[in-house]
């Protein structure tokens, strides 16, 4: 009679973990919400920034899922210079394979890397006056899981002087 009731109770107790025991179950993962903290511009030599990565469920529930997504970070544009931004870095792909100016962790951290690059162009061509700045290009970053893809994060680069001397606000 034991043997049957300790498999009977083991049963019983995963099956309560499984169901929360009793509280709502988090649902079905219908969103990623990403966010970058402090600034999505990168100032500066190794600067960093943090993604973070918030899973919104069917229930109303959401959920960190910053250590558990997949980053992808894509290029767009170019730097002040007009020259297309290479692939970030990767584990397979290093400055010796082209790939530069920006990192990410497994976990979210985005590093600027060399070789380091401005991304801000000064759109005042007057040379008098208070620079304006525009974007030439940026690093486009979005988190995936179980087949759903956030909404992307641009990240810019004032990682090196640009070519008027300054790089970007």
């Amino acid at each position: 009679m034991k043997r049957t009731v300790i498999p009977a109770l083991l049963i019983v107790a995963l099956a309560a973990l499984e169901l929360g025991c009793g509280d709502p179950a988090i649902g079905k993962l219908r969103s990623i919400s990403l966010s970058a903290s402090p600034t999505t511009n990168l100032k500066g030599e190794g600067a960093t920034t943090q993604l973070f990565a918030t899973g919104n469920y069917s229930t109303g529930s959401q959920q960190d899922l910053t250590n558990r997504v997949t980053y992808n970070i894509t290029p767009t544009g170019t730097d002040d210079g007009g020259n297309p931004l290479p692939n970030p870095v990767s584990a397979s792909c290093g400055p010796a394979q082209g790939c530069g100016d920006i990192s990410v962790s497994p976990t979210g951290l985005v590093t600027a890397v060399q070789p380091f690059v401005c991304t801000w162009v000064n759109t005042n061509t007057s040379g008098t006056g208070t620079a304006t700045w525009a974007l030439s290009g940026s690093y486009e970053a979005t988190a995936t899981v179980n087949g759903i893809t956030s909404q992307p994060v641009f990240i810019s680069l004032a990682s090196a002087a640009g070519a008027s001397g300054a790089c970007g606000p």
